[in-house]
């Protein structure tokens, strides 16, 4: 069941608002999402939070300059995903920049897992022989890692952002704006956000150590790309701070001012750079690099965020491009075998979904839950083999059900069940004994009884309401375009009733429609819906300009329609 709301929203912060100067509509948009002040609103990186307020982002600032001067080798070990290798690409773009002698690893998934294991600084020793091991989006869970490193007499400096369990690793410095009596006020900071901020931390140490001034040091601001793509990538929240460092990472895009690597990623997902928008970020260059952690190797992806060879990283995402679309045809395939696995599964009946097949790949089953728990709206893990009898997970949650917290209980409840888990709110990863899948899923869907109400389970559309006729313009959509949307400051949904004056299905899938109100028609297209709609329907749509011979029209793209 699905039900269309609108944002409640503050008039008078709206009019507050509107007298500082946003435009009408804005005011109401970001009165709706709780912006009060027009300051919220900066995007100059002169109002980005400082690091001093990152617990230990100091000290690891120290000890990463001592070890530059003593001439250590530093090894980045990176996780497997967008953010994980955004973040890799910063730490080694910027420590070189900052005199440091730097390499990285990133573990294979299938065969290594998650984290900073004893088996990945084994191999770390093997092929890099580090001084200094320094974790990007993960470490903070990795509590057997760090002992072995020190156990090798390596130190380790971790970067994260997830959050941590009951006890944390004996690292050397743990930066992670979630970390116990942290009071970094943004807790919102994507992988690659904590180790820029490391990375502002060192150079304002090294300057105080003379080493460079304010004239003659790096230009970290040209790494803001990469922040941008990371953290839109990772779907953390775009709070103030998050936001800022988005807006100045697509400033830099449009200006033709970016890496070789996402210059190329643009180009090879038919997206152009000098538009580049979040939602570029989020669902054309993000799934390419992710393709890579999911079906082969995330090396391949840091390559091209890497490389100042324009030509190679064009050959890369080309690579990458194709990976992303044998990703595509796996998890289609995968997913026909998942509603057939619940050809029975009635929504009325579970709070949960857990699905398991023998035949599907470990490097997908995320994108699977995704599309199941959007599909079905319930929280949901899909599993794979794991090899050596084990199966592992891959969940995607609703919104009021934090799902590492459920998988904490469950293990709790059924402790010989689970045997490694991790993750956030929305989105974890688990590893479970293949005979114990029932006993999982049992447990699991006795959290979500316990925790989850019908309202909870009743998919919501928020909306902002109305558009007044004279917003439907392409200068309107610029003007929503050139504002940073995403995750936590949700891009404007509107709605309103319409008359349905035609409709046809394009590709057996999608539906086309004629719209009409006050006398004004509009075309409109809903995505992934074949089915027709009624003479008068209540229609929740985003706006966008549609260019076709050279001719650019608004479009309202239907998010969700029902009768009036």
């Amino acid at each position: 069941m699905t039900r269309i709301t609108t944002r409640p929203f503050s008039f008078r912060t709206a009019e507050l608002l509107r007298q500082q100067g946003v435009h009408p509509v804005l005011a109401r948009l970001y009165a709706a999402r709780g912006l009060t002040d027009v300051r919220e609103l900066s995007s100059e990186l002169g109002a980005l939070i400082t690091p001093t307020g990152l617990l230990h982002v100091d000290a690891a600032a120290a000890f990463l300059a001592d070890a530059i001067a003593a001439r250590k080798k530093l090894v980045i070990v990176a996780d497997y995903d967008c953010d994980g290798a955004t973040a890799c690409a910063v730490a080694l773009r910027g420590l070189h920049m900052l005199g440091a002698q730097v390499d990285f690893i990133v573990p294979n998934r299938f065969e290594y897992g998650y984290g900073l294991t004893p088996e990945i600084v084994e191999l770390t020793v093997r092929e890099k022989s580090p001084d200094i091991i320094v974790t990007v989006d993960n470490g903070i869970a990795s509590i057997d890692g760090v002992a072995e490193a020190n156990h090798r007499g390596i130190e380790v400096v971790i970067t994260d952002h997830h959050l941590p369990g009951d006890a944390l690793p004996n690292a050397r410095v743990i930066v992670n704006p979630n970390q116990p009596s942290c009071g970094f006020p943004s807790k919102n900071l994507a992988g690659v956000g904590v180790m820029f901020y490391v990375l502002l931390a060192l150079r304002a140490e090294m300057r105080k150590r003379g080493i460079f001034d304010a004239q003659t040091q790096p230009k970290l601001d040209t790494l803001l790309d990469l922040v941008a793509l990371g953290t839109v990538a990772d779907v953390v929240k775009l709070d103030a701070n998050n936001r800022i460092l988005v807006a100045q990472g697509i400033k830099r895009m449009r200006a033709g001012r970016m890496q070789p690597g996402v210059a190329a990623l643009f180009r090879a997902a038919s997206r152009e750079a000098r538009r580049a928008t979040p939602f570029d970020l989020g669902f054309a260059l993000g799934p390419r690099l992710n393709a890579a952690g999911r079906l082969a190797d995330m090396s391949l992806g840091i390559e091209c965020l890497t490389t100042d060879d324009e030509g190679r990283a064009w050959a890369i995402a080309q690579q990458l491009d194709a990976i992303n679309r044998e990703r595509r045809d796996i998890e289609a395939e995968m997913q026909d075998t998942a509603l057939l696995l619940l050809d029975t599964f009635n929504p009325q009946d579970k709070t949960t979904i857990s699905v398991f097949d023998p035949s599907w790949h470990q490097g997908v089953i995320g994108i699977v839950a995704s599309r199941l728990k959007d599909k079905f709206y319930r929280p949901t893990i899909t599993f794979a083999p794991g090899g050596e009898g084990l199966i592992k997970g891959s969940g995607r949650s609703i919104a009021g059900f934090h799902l590492r917290d459920a998988l904490d209980l469950v293990s709790k409840h059924a402790p010989s069940v689970i045997t490694k888990f991790g993750g956030h709110a929305m989105a974890a990863g688990l590893t479970i004994r293949a005979e114990a899948f029932d006993a999982f899923a049992a447990a699991f869907e006795a959290v979500g009884r316990d925790w989850l109400t019908q309202n909870q389970l009743e998919r919501v559309i928020e909306t902002d309401g109305p558009l007044e006729e004279a917003y439907f313009s392409t200068q309107f959509i610029e003007l929503l375009d050139g504002q940073v949307w995403g995750q936590g400051f949700a891009p404007p949904v509107f709605c309103d009733e319409f008359r349905v004056l035609n409709q046809r299905v394009l590709k057996e899938k999608h539906l086309k429609l004629m719209l009409e109100k006050d006398g004004r028609r509009y075309d409109a297209i809903w995505f992934g819906h074949a089915d027709s709609l009624p003479d008068r329907a209540m229609v929740a749509y985003r706006l966008d300009a549609n260019e076709y011979n050279g001719v650019t029209r608004v479009q309202l793209m239907v998010e969700h329609a029902q009768p009036v």
